[in-house]
């Protein structure tokens, strides 16, 4: 694969750059790369997508037709690695990446028309109801019920890590229609307005001591059937087509880059340029990224195409997450005792009155860490996605 840009995508990179360096609000770059989060802050995430969506690049990988771009498989990298590199925090995947692309595919006429401009404009903010208490990486034994009443589904139940629901005005969520046969052939997929009364939200506070995600109990939640997405009790089909998109359309590369830029300046700072094994570590991590990059690169040509991301997103995601997490853990490594949680992060980025003890790549070392325990929880576990390797590429 020849990874050297043409004249032509060299012209765009420095299109790409020059508005990121004239659009970028500086306050969002700031808190997003002194900040721990996994996502931004809904704030933030909504302030510059509107950026974008003005712009017209909001959604690189949907079709022209429902509002894309239009670029190529390149163009669709060289931004999602420019705006990486500058500092701008990732675009909010539940609407663009997730439920966006389903509605394209399995939605009604009524439901396109409806959603996807909102989705672009992000005028709704999405949630998604998947996993439950007993049900995550064993998705198909979820309980949460929906019982048709008149024209509208009553649903019962709980789910469980949900990102950002106590922002989301939509969840689209998996509910259970029928009890009978195979579990997977009695599940629905629903869109769910969150202001519908009988929903509650428990925050629930990471180890990292944020709170992105929830657990949402509906009691007698009634939903109208209009808002299914797909036929009744087969949920499975859309969602298994959506987790493709949730695997494969977060990319890994920029990100990681990011942090390998953090990690080179602590060694630098802190003398462990010189040490011998940990300078290994760090370029064996390189080697890592890059073969992601080249992973990456091969399922946007798929992509481009038409094609579903397939196992490639269960190989990006898989080998992504596990990248994301040695480096944050060399990060801390490299910090030392200045990656200890107790320094304020304010104090090194500003807003407090105590003099910081630490860098703000110090601060913030330890709260990534922690944030990033959980990724190759969520999305599908790397145990889930080696099975699925297992059985879709090597036939076990």
């Amino acid at each position: 694969m020849d990874l050297q840009f043409t004249k032509a995508e060299q012209v765009f990179q420095e299109e790409v750059r020059s508005f990121l360096a004239m659009d970028l609000p500086g306050d969002i770059r700031e808190r997003w790369q002194s900040g721990s989060l996994i996502f931004p802050d809904q704030e933030d995430a909504v302030r510059w997508q509107k950026i974008l969506w003005r712009k017209g690049w909001i959604a690189p990988n949907w079709p022209k037709e429902h509002g894309g771009p239009g670029w190529n498989v390149t163009q669709k990298y060289i931004f999602e690695v420019e705006t990486a590199s500058a500092g701008a925090p990732p675009v909010i995947p539940l609407g663009l990446r997730m439920v966006g692309p389903v509605i394209m595919r399995y939605g009604t006429a009524e439901q396109k028309a409806h959603f996807l401009p909102r989705i672009l404009a992000t005028d709704d903010y999405w949630c998604q109801g998947y996993s439950e208490p007993g049900s995550g990486s064993d998705l198909a034994s979820l309980k949460t019920r929906a019982v048709k009443d008149g024209d509208d589904y009553i649903i019962n139940g709980s789910k469980i890590w949900t990102t950002h629901a106590h922002f989301a005005d939509w969840m689209f969520a998996l509910v259970r229609t029928s009890t009978e046969g195979k579990p997977q052939q009695g599940i629905t997929f629903l869109l769910i307005p969150m202001d519908t009364p009988g929903i509650e939200i428990r925050p629930l506070i990471t180890l990292g001591g944020h709170h992105e995600v929830n657990q949402v109990f509906f009691t007698d939640v009634r939903v109208p059937q209009a808002n299914r997405v797909g036929e009744e009790n087969d949920g499975w089909t859309v969602a298994k087509y959506l987790q493709e998109f949730e695997r494969g359309g977060n990319f890994y590369t920029g990100r990681i880059n990011v942090n390998l830029a953090r990690l080179r300046r602590l060694a630098r700072e802190n003398g462990l340029e010189n040490d011998p094994a940990f300078v290994k570590r760090m370029a064996e991590l390189e080697v890592e990224a890059q073969a992601i990059s080249t992973s990456e690169l091969r399922m946007l040509a798929a992509l481009g195409t038409g094609q579903n991301p397939g196992a490639s997103a269960s190989i990006i995601k898989l080998r992504g997450s596990e990248a994301t997490q040695k480096a944050t853990e060399m990060i801390v490594e490299a910090a030392g005792l200045y990656a200890l949680p107790f320094e304020q992060l304010e104090a090194a980025v500003g807003g407090a009155n105590e003099p910081a003890v630490s860098t703000p790549d110090e601060a913030s070392a330890a709260g990534r860490y922690y944030g990033f325990r959980a990724s190759t929880i969520f999305g599908g576990s790397s145990e889930v996605q080696r099975n699925i390797l297992a059985k879709v590429s090597l036939g076990l």
